[in-house]
């Protein structure tokens, strides 16, 4: 299910394609993931007894921390979730309590397994979605109501139905519908009744879970779920195209191929061998980042601490080990340092990396060398007005001068800077574009002098516009 078996090089080969810079971690991460796949080779008894190296990345914001750890999920399609350590309250506060990650784990385990049971069940589920579509799209005639137990009223009925042939116009009604379903069931699969509206019956939305939800949810319930299964469900009618229709029948038809226990069982394997947890703003919960009156930051990190080692959490599919899940904590540490975590949560993430502040030059790549840069991006948005934008190379050099000198003189906010600088520069395209109908526009040097230079010299006024 999971591509696990890439070599590091290749890890970090995908991960220069969206991510400047920052070789170091790139490796980091690209060997802890081998791991992994190395362990799963192992012979039973063994494999328990290796467990993942968990890792703490240090940097500043806008560095790359979270994108490394996002985009290499993506790159193994496994479970990834990331939380901030902030939201998190020691046992017996109001807030979350640090099993809800596990359990979140699980939840995105469950849609991987989910979208790899629903593609095996595809043909049959479009099949059926499409019967249940033409059925829609020419209704048969309603059944009877229920015969009368009244004797005499259940006489008059035979008697009116042996009237006039009413036998035999039923029958070519009959074969009508049926001949016009086998047109519509021809014009579906050649895709011609696309846009064509239809009314479906549908589940209605689950609720939102009531907020006082945290102390069942230490126990591996869900407050909103459980109320939602004690009503009766309630199905709420939708007018629709035929092809949002599709997609809607076609999910409901792969639920009722798909064993469900069958899925959860997977998925919690899954998120147990191939899980990753992102702990953003790890630096916040030291004692020393703790203001007076605060909630004990301490006692957060020894609730944090049995799940990094290794115990059971109860969820509502089941119950999932820890043991094997790869965390990764990230945090600035400006305020504070890695060794004023306790002692023990200290060992348990044994691989540090130190991102690198981004420079000029790397600001230069991040506007234009990725699959997804932000230039690339803009340039694409005013494309869908006919707006031609071509950015000179020495107006991607002076934006990302801006942007370094900026970081240095005011807070550094890594890449983040250069969305707010591009919004900046672009405001008038953007405003203007609609209304152009079509042309060529060049971004040079002297634009962004124009329209950006005042503002970058002015320290005070950048702080509030760059």
């Amino acid at each position: 299910m999971t591509n696990t078996n890439k070599t590091p090089k290749q890890i970090v080969s995908e991960l220069d394609k969206f991510i400047i810079g920052q070789n170091t971690a790139k490796k980091a991460v690209a060997v802890a993931l081998r791991n992994r796949y190395r362990r799963m080779l192992l012979d039973e008894d063994m494999q328990q007894e290796v467990t993942p190296k968990n890792m703490l990345m240090i940097g500043p914001t806008g560095v790359g921390k979270t994108e490394i750890a996002r985009r290499l999920a993506k790159i193994i399609e496994a479970p990834f979730v990331k939380v901030e350590a902030t939201k998190f309250t020691e046992v017996g506060y109001v807030g979350r309590d640090v099993e809800s990650m596990v359990r979140d784990l699980v939840e995105a385990s469950i849609k991987i397994v989910e979208k790899t049971q629903h593609s095996q069940v595809y043909a049959q589920a479009k099949k059926q979605a499409e019967d249940r579509l033409v059925k829609l799209l020419v209704p048969g005639i309603k059944k009877e109501q229920k015969k009368s137990t009244n004797q005499f009223e259940a006489m008059m009925q035979m008697v009116n139905s042996m009237q006039a042939g009413q036998t035999e116009e039923k029958e070519e009604v009959n074969e009508t519908i049926k001949t016009n379903r086998r047109t519509i069931a021809e014009e579906l699969a050649k895709g011609n009744l696309e846009s064509r509206e239809v009314s479906i019956e549908i589940d209605e939305p689950k609720k939102a879970a009531p907020m006082m939800n945290n102390g069942l949810e230490q126990m591996g319930i869900d407050l909103g779920d459980t109320l939602n299964s004690l009503a009766p469900k309630k199905r709420i009618k939708r007018t629709l195209t035929v092809k949002e229709a599709r997609d809607i029948l076609i999910r409901e038809e792969s639920d009722k191929l798909i064993n469900k226990g069958d899925l959860y069982s997977e998925a919690i394997k899954l998120a147990e061998n191939n899980g990753i947890i992102f702990i953003d703003e790890f630096d916040k919960i030291t004692s020393r980042s703790q203001q007076s009156g605060e909630v004990s930051r301490e006692g957060v990190q020894r609730d944090i601490l049995p799940i990094v080692e290794g115990s059971q959490v109860t969820t509502k599919y089941g119950v999932i080990s820890t043991d094997h899940i790869l965390f990764i904590a990230s945090g600035a540490f400006h305020l504070s340092k890695p060794s004023d975590l306790i002692p023990e949560l200290q060992g348990r993430f044994p691989i540090r990396v130190e991102l690198d502040d981004l420079s000029a030059d790397d600001f230069v790549k991040i506007l234009t060398e990725p699959d997804n840069a932000i230039v690339k991006q803009y340039i694409a948005l005013l494309g869908t007005e006919n707006i031609d934008v071509t950015f000179t190379m020495e107006a991607v050099e002076r934006i990302a001068q801006i942007a370094y000198d900026v970081n240095s003189e005011t807070d550094n906010i890594g890449a983040r800077r250069l969305h707010t600088i591009l919004e900046k520069l672009l405001e008038d395209l953007l405003f203007e574009a609609s209304d152009m109908q079509m042309g060529d526009i060049v971004i040079t040097e002297n634009y962004v002098d124009e329209k950006l230079g005042h503002i970058a010299k002015d320290e005070d006024l950048s702080r509030y516009i760059l």
